[in-house]
């Protein structure tokens, strides 16, 4: 055996032994861990502040024989002390969370209840019940309960964006006033309030965007279907049952027929969210707007819809699912895509859509609209709907794209109207 291999082998052999004594050291200093843990997220920086306070003046003052930082010391330590007692005892609470209603508009009254009930055979002291709706934080002080006594309290959630609020969890802190120590203990899960965009109702000969059930003619020519173009000569290989008899007797030649193939309306609604498109919020809340407008219009037909925006797909089953997944809906600030690519993702999860309309704030470039429209052929009618606040209601036509510019939402009815009536 080389030097190279004995020294490997001892190596290892090493290593097999150490860990048999760390493995034990490793277990039995996990409880500690998660203590100190615990105790760290019970101390807040205050607490530490006081606590590394009293530790250095104690220090100094004796080995300084300096009495007055062991006076300051021993003040701190006996804050420390006094603030443990309000940290200590055992809260026995049931506590409920109640949001009414949970789906609102923009603009709507949303009520919420927090219930606090002791279901102990003991009296609870006072504490506090900290609760987080969305980005607020609400504090509620509950007394002194006695076994079985309920304590609640109401409050309003501001709906006045269109957001997916969350609110809870419910936690109950324990501590003294100067913030030195608090003990926490989380009561309820999180519970979800829906403040919908803001809709309008469309016109129902808004026949631009919903194509009828049976089906809409395209360019294409196929043998079979229910759209009649053309008779032409038999050719070898095609259907007898296409033969036109009584043409065919009056020309002296077989004469086949050949129809339009028609599709059955397959809607792609698509939403750009990136954030340098849009002139300001409001903009970009008035195409949040138009896309649930248009998209609860075409729920509402039961037509084959796919909607979806550079955050992924929204779901259309039902007009409810669609308001709630649209108020996912954020501006996408840094890395967004290509509006190209957005579509063209979306797009692959259907076939060949008959109508395509994207909605787009005031600063998309037309260039980027022109773009997006090179991914689908001539039967699809391709549309846009710009938001622009400080613009007018007005339709254009970019190349190969048909742009209606809006300034309310008021306006989409009539303007889709005349998307209609120009297709």
């Amino acid at each position: 055996m080389s030097v190279a291999d004995t020294f490997t082998s001892r190596l290892a052999s090493l290593s097999t032994r150490s860990m048999r004594y760390i493995e034990p050291v490793t277990r039995a200093a996990a409880p500690v861990a998660r203590a100190s843990r615990t105790a760290a997220g019970a101390v807040p920086m205050p607490g530490r502040i006081v606590i590394g306070g009293a530790i250095g003046c104690l220090i100094a003052g004796f080995l300084l024989h300096w009495s007055e930082l062991v006076f300051i010391g021993a003040t701190l330590a006996a804050a420390l002390a006094i603030a443990s007692v309000y940290a200590i005892g055992r809260t026995t609470y049931a506590v409920t969370v109640e949001l009414n209603p949970r789906r609102v508009v923009v603009g709507g009254r949303a009520l919420g209840r927090i219930g606090v009930t002791n279901s102990g055979t003991r009296p609870v002291f006072g504490s506090r019940i900290e609760l987080p709706v969305g980005v607020a934080n609400a504090e509620f002080q509950v007394p002194r309960l006695a076994p079985g006594q309920e304590h609640e309290d109401l409050f309003a959630v501001p709906t006045q964006r269109r957001a997916l609020i969350l609110a809870g969890p419910a936690t109950s802190v324990r501590g003294d006033q100067l913030g030195l120590l608090r003990r926490t203990q989380n009561w309820t899960d999180r519970i979800e309030l829906f403040v919908h965009p803001v809709t309008t109702r469309l016109k129902a000969s808004a026949q631009g965007l919903v194509r009828d059930l049976e089906g809409q003619p395209t360019k294409t020519i196929t043998n079979s279907d229910l759209a009649f173009h053309a008779l032409r000569p038999y050719e070898q290989g095609d259907s007898m049952r296409n033969v036109h008899w009584r043409t065919s007797a009056r020309t002296g030649q077989l004469m086949v027929r050949q129809y339009q193939e028609t599709r059955r309306s397959q809607m792609l609604l698509v939403l750009g969210a990136d954030a340098a498109h849009y002139a300001s919020g409001d903009e970009f809340e008035l195409a949040v707007s138009v896309l649930a407008s248009v998209g609860l219009h075409v729920i509402g037909e039961e037509s084959q819809i796919t909607a979806g925006w550079d955050g992924g797909v929204l779901h259309t089953g039902s007009p409810v699912s669609l308001l709630d997944d649209s108020c996912r809906v954020d501006p996408v600030r840094r890395g967004a895509k290509p509006l190209r690519e957005v579509v063209r993702a979306l797009a692959a999860r259907r076939a060949q859509p008959s109508v395509v309309l994207l909605v787009v704030g005031s600063q998309t470039p037309a260039a980027e609209l022109r773009a997006v429209a090179t991914l689908f052929n001539h039967d699809t009618v391709f549309t846009a709907v710009r938001a622009d606040l400080g613009g007018e209601a007005v339709m254009r036509r970019s190349g190969p794209v048909t742009v209606a510019s809006i300034a309310a939402l008021r306006e989409l009815p009539l303007m889709l109207s005349r998307l209609g009536t120009r297709q």
